[in-house]
């Protein structure tokens, strides 16, 4: 059956066009429907539920530092807008037959695709890491403008006749690009949804097939006629499976109390789950079982290297950053054949250059979920060392992202203190000659430093973690969150 997932979403894409095609070649009849009433409440509907999408998905698409969520809010807002727009300007509702109903409905679809295909390249795509510079503000600044544009538009209808969406050619290469770009962003996303599995990346891939079938009928239907309605409808189901998709994939608590109470404790272990989103604790759960002999060793890492990273004055944001990349730092690990990655003996020169490319593997599975730039600097280089002799990259001294350096202190920390099957677990003074012995070479001295002083200073640092993060149910642990 999994070989034929694909069939679900490509019917329930198909079928509608294929209605649409049946009353538009006359082997069903297509009834008259002039009700600009009804219109106006089915796309204010529509409109509605795009606008509360957007500002959930923006919500979300800040708390949890992903630039991909952020480009949903816009391809939301936009689409909520802009078809406001369109269902204010029903003919004979508020104005009488202009040009903006079709210039507004025309530019919901444009502008929704073109952040919705954002939303669907990888996060180091240089478009993208341009607009993650501006993530803070692009959501404000965008609604502040469409909907200045919006106005305007409302106020004065004919201002957008010298628009010519209606031409042939111009309505022509419009309906191309939202083809091919909205085309671009449901293989895109089926793609990663084969491997994660993941609500919202399905849910995506049905709305945008949707929009392709919207606009085909927008330019090729009959205005009132039953066929035409199609595409009012589809919009609509696109934003139902949507709002299903986004509390399927980041409702992280079951109620409001338990929601509220997240947000006001100092234990460490529970900042770091309360934080983490369904998509990346299914990532943290299955590195967990793929690698036996580490199970637990990613919520320490995670829990050790925030801590540190309070040390070094980092900001709340930056502390996020820390938390969710630590929280996947070996998700590369899942690609790895279970075979080499618990082998009990010494590895050979070929297994060992196949376990040094997790963190490349990581960062592949990653930048196509989301991630921001500073996650996934930790994702490829917390195994690089200060003297460049590390992996994969080679980097040296301050060319190694400075979260991946934080990272790696708490990484090897956590590895020297952990039981393996081939040796006995180091206690914390061994652990801290070793860093101390190789600080300059391996770890930069400034996170060493700063790791020995905290410790020093608090030594529930690192005494903490062992006693809340039992190795044998680290899973279950997560399966509470």
């Amino acid at each position: 059956m999994k070989r034929y997932r694909f069939l679900q979403p490509l019917t329930a894409i198909f079928v509608p066009y294929m209605i649409f095609e049946a009353f538009n070649l006359g082997l069903f009849k297509d009834v008259l429907i002039n009700i600009p009433i009804g219109h106006f409440y089915i796309v204010s509907l529509v409109s509605i539920l795009a606008s509360l999408i957007s500002f959930a998905v923006g919500i979300a698409g800040r708390r949890i530092r992903n630039i991909k969520i952020s480009f949903l809010a816009l391809s939301f807002v936009s689409l909520g807008l802009m078809f406001s727009v369109h269902g204010l300007s029903t003919p004979n509702f508020l104005h009488g037959y202009t040009h903006l109903p079709g210039i507004s409905a025309q530019l919901s679809m444009l502008l929704a695709t073109f952040w919705i295909w954002l939303s669907s390249l990888s996060s180091d795509h240089s478009i993208v890491q341009f607009f993650s510079r501006f993530q803070r503000f692009l959501l404000p600044i965008w609604t502040v403008a469409l909907s200045i544009f919006c106005i305007i538009g409302m106020i004065n209808p004919h201002i957008v006749d010298i628009v010519p969406l209606n031409s042939e050619p111009l309505n022509l290469i419009l309906t191309i690009v939202i083809l091919l770009l909205n085309g671009i962003t449901i293989y895109n996303y089926y793609q990663s949804y084969r491997y994660t599995l993941f609500p919202l990346q399905i849910a995506i891939v049905y709305s945008a097939g949707w929009i392709m079938v919207s606009q085909l009928i927008m330019v090729r239907g009959v205005m009132w006629n039953f066929s035409w309605w199609i595409y009012h409808l589809l919009l609509f189901a696109s934003m139902i499976v949507m709002i299903i998709g986004l509390v399927r994939q980041y409702a992280v608590k079951g109620t409001l109390t338990e929601s509220i109470r997240s947000l006001f404790t100092d234990d460490p272990f529970e900042r770091i789950t309360n934080s983490i989103s369904p998509s990346v604790k299914a990532l943290v759960t299955e590195t967990e079982k793929k690698d036996t002999y580490t199970a637990g060793h990613t919520f320490r890492v995670t829990m050790y290297a925030l801590k540190l990273a309070e040390e070094l004055q980092l900001k709340p944001e930056q502390l996020r950053a820390i938390v969710q990349g630590g929280l996947v730092h070996d998700v590369g690990k899942i690609r790895i054949p279970d075979e080499i990655l618990n082998k009990p003996g010494k590895l050979l020169n070929d297994e060992r250059v196949l376990i040094e490319q997790h963190p490349v593997f990581g960062y592949d599975i990653c930048r196509n979920l989301g991630f921001m730039q500073e996650e996934l600097s930790i994702i490829r280089s917390h195994h690089e060392k200060w003297d460049g002799s590390g992996y994969p990259d080679g980097l040296k001294e301050n060319d190694i992202p400075f979260f991946a350096r934080i990272v790696a202190v708490a990484d090897v920390y956590d590895a020297l203190t952990s039981e393996r099957s081939y040796r006995k677990a180091w206690t914390h003074s061994e652990a801290m000659k070793y860093l101390k012995e190789n600080k300059g070479t391996h770890f930069d001295p400034q996170c060493v430093d700063a790791w020995e002083q905290l410790c020093l200073r608090n030594p529930s640092v690192y005494k903490y973690p062992s006693k809340a993060i039992k190795e044998e149910t680290t899973i279950q642990k997560l399966s509470l969150f």
